[in-house]
């Protein structure tokens, strides 16, 4: 099975990404901020990353550094 984690602050968008993906045969992990998604881009390596370039804690592309 496919993994996508969705990295982005706003719980609606994670919701609405989350159950079109499930419905799809993806596995979803998902992270509010961009620390818990540099965390668990590495921990889970999933297969596919949406991020959100605007987070609270630091900006997407910071976070795409990091992964």
């Amino acid at each position: 099975m496919k993994s996508v984690l969705i990295i982005d602050d706003e719980p609606q968008i994670r919701k609405i990404l989350r159950i079109t993906l499930e419905s799809n045969s993806f596995k979803v992990t998902e992270a509010e901020n961009g620390n818990d998604g540099i965390v668990l881009a590495a921990s889970h390596k999933p297969h596919l990353i949406i991020l959100d370039l605007g987070l609270p804690d630091q900006d997407g592309t910071s976070v795409l550094k990091n992964i």
